[in-house]
């Protein structure tokens, strides 16, 4: 399949969100990724469901909802309510992360598990054939524009290795400090989908970066 790119909305203009969103929509974005955090989990709070839901209404675009929040389970049904299509958790959250991951297949949403730079991809052993993706954060959880973690290329080619072995069909997500200097080497470590932000919105021709991330 060809790589997918999903810009994140953490380092949007907040200000002017409806033309942030209209962007998107005249983009060659495949999905919105929304990264909601909850000041517990990760040192930071970002936005709740009510920006979701207007997100929601803005866009025909899949949003990818990133969860950065300790108990994401006790919130399932309200984001599948809100708007997710694709919904991701932390390994580092859950407690049960089997039944997490069963209860967001179960309200029609596609599941992904996320882990922190320090947590190894051979946890997900025994889990890897149940969910749908990945998100290997190649920075600290938690802010925006933060620096990439060189050590990502070689966990996700551990990853990629583990869903062969696997037999499974899960993409590999990578989120953080991506650009237009380590898209290629991702993508090329076994990457199915990049999640921009800074890099994006920060540039005076988002539309140009998304099209350029897209064609490599």
């Amino acid at each position: 399949m060809d790589h997918l790119i999903a810009p994140s909305l953490l380092s949007a203009d907040f200000g002017n969100i409806s033309g942030e969103i209209e962007m998107l929509n005249r983009s060659r974005a495949d999905w919105i990724h929304l990264d909601i955090m909850d000041g517990n989990f990760v040192p930071n709070i970002s936005f709740g469901f009510p920006v979701i839901e207007h997100i929601k209404k803005l866009t025909l675009l899949p949003l990818d909802v990133h969860l950065m929040i300790a108990q994401p389970e006790r919130y399932i049904e309200r984001f599948r309510a809100s708007g997710a299509d694709i919904l991701t958790v932390h390994f580092e959250a859950c407690t049960h992360l089997h039944r997490t991951i069963q209860k967001i297949k179960s309200e029609g949403m596609k599941a992904g598990v996320s882990l922190n730079p320090h947590t190894p991809v051979s946890l997900l052993e025994d889990i890897i054939c149940g969910t749908d993706m990945v998100l290997i954060m190649s920075v600290n959880p938690g802010f925006g524009g933060q620096k990439f973690i060189e050590n990502t290329y070689w966990k996700i080619r551990h990853l990629k290795k583990l869903i062969v072995e696997k037999q499974s069909d899960a993409l590999i997500e990578v989120d953080g400090g991506v650009d237009l200097s380590n898209a290629g080497k991702l993508i090329d470590a076994g990457a199915n989908v990049l999640v921009a932000g800074y890099s994006v919105f920060a540039s005076a021709d988002p539309l140009k970066i998304i099209e350029e991330l897209k064609k490599i």
